[in-house]
């Protein structure tokens, strides 16, 4: 025996021995057992039962990943919103005839960039977008001012400013300016064309200035003015009232006599 099993054998010879030990067993035995079998089978069949509703829920709905929510009704939807005291803060309808928005204010973003391309509220409509393009037949019709700083008309496209039934006025303080860089510039009306200043003068600036259909004025039978030879030179002679027409030139003025068109005007 050597040295270690010598002192182990001492050591268990020392230990105190304890008589008839009882032994109790761990566990749950008995009914609880049984209940906490029938627990879990029923939280088990929960389970089952609530993964059923859902994907029931989700095929009668038609929620899936790929496509987009649809929300149908035989009258209309309606999506409102609250506030934390449950008052209504906004409304959107849509029906069949019409979809309408009560709210403070109504605003369309890009997806891009989030820049508001529309917004409307109580005080005014504001349209952000590049381009405002109306496709109607009959344009836009405004009830009161419209104030712009520019309009321009599409590429290879005329720009046609039109009042079927009134008046067209263009009016402004420093002036108003129309120029046909490329083009010819015309103003025709029916009755008369008026061109008025009431402090500066009217230039005409041009290599030819043409004033076409003026009236000519003949003379008397008896002037000795009066010539049966072909007339290709007249004078250009003012009425009194302003008006404008031709008389056939002479050695000297003959505007005087043939004046008598004035008394027609």
């Amino acid at each position: 025996m050597t040295r270690e099993q010598y002192i182990l054998a001492t050591q268990q010879n020392n230990l105190p021995r304890t008589e008839n030990a009882q032994l109790y067993p761990v566990g749950i035995y008995g009914w609880r057992k049984r209940c906490l079998y029938f627990f879990v089978l029923l939280l088990l069949v929960t389970m089952i039962v609530n993964l059923a509703m859902t994907i029931w829920i989700l095929k009668v709905m038609n929620f899936t990943v790929d496509s987009p929510l649809v929300l149908q009704s035989d009258r209309n939807v309606t999506v409102n919103a609250r506030n934390h005291m449950g008052q209504l803060t906004g409304q959107l309808t849509v029906g069949a005839d019409a979809v309408e928005a009560q709210c403070k204010r109504f605003e369309v973003r890009a997806s891009e960039d989030g820049r508001v391309l529309f917004s409307a509220d109580e005080d005014e409509i504001t349209i952000g977008a590049e381009k405002l393009k109306v496709t109607g037949t009959e344009g836009a019709v405004f009830g009161h001012s419209v104030e712009t700083p520019h309009i321009r008309a599409e590429p290879s496209q005329d720009l046609r400013l039109e009042s079927p039934t009134r008046s067209l006025i263009m009016e402004a303080p420093r002036g108003v300016q129309v120029s046909a860089a490329a083009g010819d510039f015309k103003a025709i009306c029916r009755k008369e064309l008026h061109l008025q200043s009431t402090e500066g003068a009217i230039f005409l600036n041009a290599k030819t200035i043409r004033l076409g259909n003026l009236p000519t004025g003949s003379f008397p039978s008896s002037s000795p003015s009066s010539s049966s030879s072909r007339q290709t030179v007249y004078e250009l002679c003012v009425c009194p009232n302003g008006k404008l027409y031709l008389s056939p030139a002479g050695v000297g003025s003959t505007c005087q006599s043939s004046s008598n068109i004035c008394l027609w005007s």
